[in-house]
């Protein structure tokens, strides 16, 4: 597979098969994600890989916070603001009803959203959970490391027939993760991701987000 398909046919997908991936596999898509840059080679980034037990035990001790209402907030870890601007607001709604639409959830429907929502705490059936993290006293230039880290990632999934999710959600779920990953308390989470292989029946995995017209979103300088 090449760069441009496999950017190309990347995707946030929201259902997997139970078809186990072999470790020897993983291994190879983080060693040639080892590869991705940092600023002054610093490689910022840690990776925790879960499967069967510990991945149930994280699933099952986050859903129980989830259903007692114990959830820190986005902004507690200075990760998304408490209010979005307009343009980033309506993307975020925009990708939320696509998605909401294609399995029936109505609009109001708080049962269904939330039925929705918690499947991102199993790792949505993926075999396969990864949590990324940076050491605690670094800055944000080193989030965008780890930003780079996991795209790269994601890429070199798809080049060995996998399929990934990037999942924020359990930032506001992090006890669990720290305890049974044994992640030391000078690191911060910076996302999950399920990993795995789609499920390609499922009619969540047909939703492929828009996306801002380049135009929109490029300036051109000091060209003719």
């Amino acid at each position: 597979m090449d760069v441009e398909e496999a950017i190309r046919s990347r995707r946030s997908i929201r259902a997997f098969t139970d078809q186990p991936v072999d470790r020897s596999k993983i291994e190879k898509v983080l060693e040639i994600s080892q590869r991705a840059p940092s600023g002054t080679n610093t490689q910022p980034w840690h990776t925790y890989i879960c499967t069967g037990d510990v991945r149930d035990a994280i699933s099952r001790d986050v859903q129980e916070l989830v259903g007692r209402g114990d959830a820190r907030k986005y902004e507690d870890y200075d990760y998304y603001p408490p209010v979005w601007n307009d343009i980033h607001r309506d993307r975020r709604r925009g990708v939320g009803w696509s998605l909401y639409g294609l399995l029936g959830i109505e609009k109001g429907d708080r049962e269904g959203a939330a039925r929705q929502s918690k499947r991102n705490f199993k790792f949505f059936d993926a075999p396969v959970g990864l949590f990324f993290t940076v050491d605690a006293y670094l800055g944000r230039g080193s989030w965008f490391d780890a930003g780079l880290y996991m795209q790269t990632v994601m890429l070199a999934a798809r080049g060995e027939g996998l399929h990934t999710c990037p999942q924020a959600a359990w930032i506001s779920f992090q006890e669990p993760i720290f305890r049974h990953l044994n992640i030391p308390d000078d690191q911060v989470l910076v996302s999950g991701m399920a990993m795995g292989y789609e499920k390609t029946d499922a009619i969540e995995n047909t939703l492929v987000s828009e996306r801002e017209d380049v135009a929109n979103v490029t300036h051109y300088v000091g060209f003719d």
